[in-house]
């Protein structure tokens, strides 16, 4: 049956136009294709409808939703006129009391709550009649001599009285627990009237006010397909690594989390990069001007060179100079080593770290069922088994791929940042992966030691993958002071900076080791930046890095001294140094 779809521009028809009752169809969801920022749902419904104009209300539908987005789709015979979207359709336009979304709810609790009347009008007369029988006993003592003429007659009295009260008794007890019962299904029902509080299955609050247009009577389907922002994925991946040397065993996974109104159960589930909102308007040309900068009165404010690290500022005070927190740094170029995981490189015991529930195998089994499609915009990944995702907020974890990385194995270490080495791989044939930026869990000889990030929206040749700090390097930088200092020259003043780097291999095998450290830049032609002594090392003039690639032995220690000279304006002050 041919389906045509209707893109439904949202309409303030007033559904009191309509003579006819609205005729109600439950969606159902068939496939969620996920962005970075959002997902695009599609439902199916069908429905039995007469000939003729018609109003159908669609529930089900997500809380939230992208209004222009919304498109309905049926059969030839049926036209599609307007579609209204809303979440409060009940309040807006019908009877609370009479909705058919929640009569027989109703009717189920008006039914239960005429048996817990029933029970309590039982109790009450029983517990009228103890009391009266009571009342009695007490009346026969007073006036026993009077009413009771023999001993047998009393015998007789007190035969039925107790008897009568003990019954009555054991009826009461077991009217209460039968309301107890009552009552706890009557808080059931209760809590069921409000739509999609139903703990079985979510059933969002959000409708769709369609006006048909029916060619001939019959059961007709539904397409319903629509953007909604309550839904979002990240990439993840787990890195297993056995030891140094092998192939890191890289599973490729999926973050995903909705909070859509509709739990997602069994549905065909496809993942896409980048993001649903996406600007799709070409660029304009607009006038280019340039002016000159106003002028500034030097008598009252300073132009200050601030050095930070790979380049320099100018900032306007009024007089005072402040210094720049160490926070405000940062390292072109560099790994931000400060940030990287605490973990385990090679025999430290971590602790309070949970293995994966499931191993490498099953869920290798289980990225077989994903298809990559790569475009020039995107990459998709469709997934052919079905997959549940509810609508709490929670994540959701979704095996994509997995496959195996050859890298070069060596430490890395940047010792004014952090004195710790860290054992980092070199992937160079990363791309065809179709890797996207993500946080990754480093498995490391079994043991989960931490976190890292991929971050593969570089334009670096090769992937440098973090797998932990190893305490067996030992590093120590230093400043030699007799080799440091500042002088006065005729018009200028000269800071000489000299530091020694010592590095220790505590392991017992040869390590390969790269050690990089920096010197500062300069922007402006009154300052100099002159390196005095640089070990041999690599230098990168325009990041100012200095690398040094080495190869220790087990037990063996290098030195590196590396040095550098600052000329200036001797009036002037520098910051950032």
């Amino acid at each position: 049956m041919k389906i045509k779809f209707t893109i439904a521009a949202v309409v303030l028809t007033t559904v009191g136009l309509w003579a006819q009752k609205p005729i109600y169809t439950k969606a159902n969801l068939e496939s969620a294709r996920v962005y970075y920022d959002g997902a695009e749902l599609t439902q199916n419904a069908e429905v039995k409808l007469p000939k003729g104009m018609s109003e159908v209300v669609i529930t089900n539908i997500s809380n939230e939703l992208k209004e222009n987005t919304i498109k309905v789709g049926s059969t030839d015979e049926v036209t599609v006129m307007s579609v209204q979207f809303s979440n409060a359709y009940i309040e807006e336009y019908d009877n609370v009391n009479n909705s058919p979304l929640t009569k027989p709810l109703r009717d189920s609790i008006a039914a239960v709550e005429l048996e817990l009347e029933k029970i309590t009008n039982s109790i009450n007369a029983d517990l009228k009649t103890i009391q009266l029988l009571e009342n009695s006993s007490d009346s026969y003592d007073k006036e026993s001599s009077l009413k009771i003429s023999s001993v047998a007659e009393m015998a007789k009295w007190v035969d039925y009285y107790g008897q009568k009260y003990k019954n009555l008794q054991n009826g009461i007890y077991l009217k209460k627990k039968e309301k107890e019962i009552i009552e706890a299904k009557w808080n059931d029902l209760k809590s069921k009237l409000s739509l999609g509080s139903d703990k079985s299955e979510k059933i969002s609050q959000g409708k769709l006010i369609v006006q048909i247009m029916n060619a001939q009577e019959g059961k007709v389907p539904f397409k319903v397909n629509y953007a909604t922002s309550r839904a979002q994925w990240i990439p993840s991946y787990d890195l297993r690594i056995e030891k140094v040397g092998e192939p890191v065993k890289m599973m490729y996974k999926a973050q995903v989390v909705q909070t859509s109104g509709i739990d997602w159960r069994n549905v065909k589930l496809s993942l896409t990069s980048g993001n649903i909102n996406q600007n799709n308007t070409m660029p304009n040309w607009y006038n280019w001007f340039i002016q000159y900068e106003p002028l500034v009165n030097n008598d009252k404010t300073d132009e200050i060179v601030i050095s930070t690290g790979y380049g320099s500022s100018r900032r306007r005070g009024s007089g005072a100079v402040s210094r720049i927190n160490a926070s405000e740094l940062r390292v072109g170029g560099v790994a931000d080593v400060s940030s990287m995981i605490e973990g385990k490189a090679a025999g430290v015991t971590v602790t309070n770290v949970s293995a994966p529930q499931v191993s490498y195998e099953e869920r290798k089994s289980i990225a077989e069922y994903t298809n990559i499609h790569e475009s020039e915009l995107n990459v998709t990944f469709d997934i052919a088994i079905p997959y549940s995702i509810l609508s709490n907020g929670k994540r959701h974890s979704v095996d994509l791929n997995n496959f195996e990385l050859n890298g070069d194995y060596k430490y890395y270490s940047a010792p004014k940042l952090d004195k710790n080495a860290y054992l980092v791989t070199e992937i160079s044939d990363y791309s065809k992966h179709n890797l996207l930026p993500g946080e990754a869990n480093v498995i490391y000889d079994g043991m989960n030691i931490g976190k890292t990030r991929l971050s593969t929206e570089n334009t670096e040749e090769k992937l440098r993958l973090n797998i932990g700090k190893d305490p067996r390097i030992s590093l120590e930088r230093t400043l030699i002071s007799d080799k440091s200092g500042t002088k006065t020259l005729s018009s200028k003043k000269e800071q000489n900076f000299v530091y020694e780097i010592t590095i220790k291999n505590n392991k017992k095998e040869t390590i390969a080791i790269q050690v990089e450290d920096q010197f500062p830049i300069s922007t402006d032609n009154s300052i100099e930046v002159i390196l005095s002594e640089i070990s041999d090392a690599e230098v990168d003039q325009e990041k100012g890095l200095l690398k040094w690639n080495l190869k220790l032995k087990a037990g063996e220690t290098k030195k590196l001294r590396f040095g550098y000279q600052i000329r200036y304006n001797k009036d002037r002050m520098l910051i950032g140094i």
